[in-house]
């Protein structure tokens, strides 16, 4: 690729690959948070955490939908901007793919149909076990998609062949130690996520002084609580991965630390290994994203715990509106956090598609410049437009509150037939 045609296929597959990954962080981690509070509901009888699952598993169920759109129109990258990657290690990462295909387009979207659909038609334990056979593939499906990834920033498990790399070591490439720390540290952000929009939507409605306090009391704390730990867990697992990255990504270390002479001495290293070339990853980019994760991630820990100590006074539950006003004003966090933690992550191992294999200029396909150009506009638009209708529909559906929900109403009338469900509106 010319410079100026894969900086465009660069910047295409960030913006996909970014806009995907904000759904499946809020997904992720409501899922999960869901799936607890449906077993509160189903094993107390407790009818506000009943009304809680149908309130919050709406909002899971908008930000999926959409979400789902975006991973089908991510992949298309692979094949379309990408195809040198795919030709060269293809049979190593494309099982993950195909994998991570199957449980998050068939198993876990099979049972979120089920779930979504089966509310008043199947017994509450055997309703339960669907969300949860649904959460469990959701982590199932980030796993696979981290096989992938992890790959591509520390190749491990391969064997070298004249047409390409094919799969050595299957126990390698699944224990990847990029692939475990990023799974972990995801999960973690995941619930953080989930934990701060909870937080905040139920924030804005006690800020409203709305009728349905008990449930919003129960959700705030509920939010506040998870997002101490899960700050904590996402932080310890992020700083575990340093010493592993001095190890298989030293260049990217050199560049966060800022050291001169340390950068200066891999770039001699490596120009003599793999021949001329600049090897040294984009220091703004890099310092960038690490700084910015960093900074947010220190700010979320202190946000989290004057949570938990506010969150302990019913008091100020209820009646704490500069408390409630913050909550509403930092949700974006966890976006921003995971968000740069991925350009530190991706950024960082430049100029490598694979790391220490393939550099990224070896791996796109035959484009021109101007295809690149018309492709960019087409995947920018189509993204900017899904993500401003997932927020639309989410906060239009979190505004309306319980009373709009119309997951999990008995749409069948009192002789057993089947009688369509209402539009939300009529709720």
């Amino acid at each position: 690729m010319e410079p100026e045609t894969l900086d465009l296929a660069r910047l295409q597959f960030a913006l996909t690959a970014g806009g995907h990954f904000l759904f499946v962080a809020l997904t992720l981690g409501l899922a999960t948070v869901v799936a607890v509070i449906q077993t509160r509901a189903v094993f107390s009888g407790d009818p506000v955490h009943a009304r809680m699952v149908r309130f919050w598993g709406q909002l899971y169920v908008i930000n999926y939908a959409v979400g789902i759109v975006t991973g089908i129109v991510m992949e298309f990258q692979f094949g379309m901007a990408w195809s040198g990657l795919g030709h060269y290690a293809g049979s190593v990462f494309g099982a993950s793919l195909a994998i991570e295909t199957i449980v998050a387009f068939f198993v876990e979207s099979t049972f979120l149909g089920l779930w979504i659909f089966g509310w008043n038609r199947f017994g509450q334990r055997v309703h339960l076990a669907l969300l949860w056979v649904v959460t469990l593939t959701a982590y199932l499906s980030a796993y696979w998609i981290l096989v992938t990834n992890g790959f591509l920033n520390h190749p491990v498990g391969y064997r070298e062949t004249p047409e390409g790399l094919v799969i050595g070591d299957t126990w390698a490439l699944l224990t990847n130690p990029s692939t475990l720390f990023a799974f972990f540290h995801i999960a973690g952000g995941a619930l953080v996520t989930a934990a701060f929009f909870m937080a905040g939507v139920s924030a804005y409605h006690l800020f409203r002084r709305t009728s349905e306090y008990e449930l919003f009391r129960r959700s705030l704390r509920i939010g506040v609580f998870v997002a101490l730990p899960a700050v904590f867990f996402t932080a310890a697992v992020g700083g575990a991965q340093f010493p592993v990255l001095r190890e298989y990504q030293p260049a990217k270390m050199a560049v966060f630390q800022s050291d001169p002479a340390e950068m200066a001495r891999l770039q001699g290293d490596m120009a003599a290994k793999f021949g001329p070339g600049d090897y040294l990853p984009s220091e703004a980019w890099t310092r960038a994203g690490a700084i910015v994760m960093l900074s947010v991630f220190g700010l979320m820990f202190f946000i989290a715990v004057l949570g938990v100590v506010l969150g302990s006074i019913k008091w100020a539950v209820y009646h704490l509106r500069p408390w409630h006003v913050l909550l509403m004003a930092v949700v974006p966090l966890p976006f921003v956090a995971m968000t740069a933690g991925w350009v530190f992550r991706e950024a960082g191992r430049q100029p490598w598609v694979i790391y220490g294999l393939l550099r990224t200029r070896d791996a796109g396909s035959a484009l021109s410049t101007g295809q690149l150009r018309l492709s960019l506009t087409v995947f920018g638009a189509l993204f900017v437009l899904l993500i401003a209708v997932n927020w639309w529909l989410l906060l239009r559906a979190a505004g309306r509150g319980p009373s709009g929900v119309a997951l999990g109403t008995d749409d069948r009338s009192e002789d057993g037939s089947y009688d369509p469900p209402l539009p939300v509106h009529s709720y």
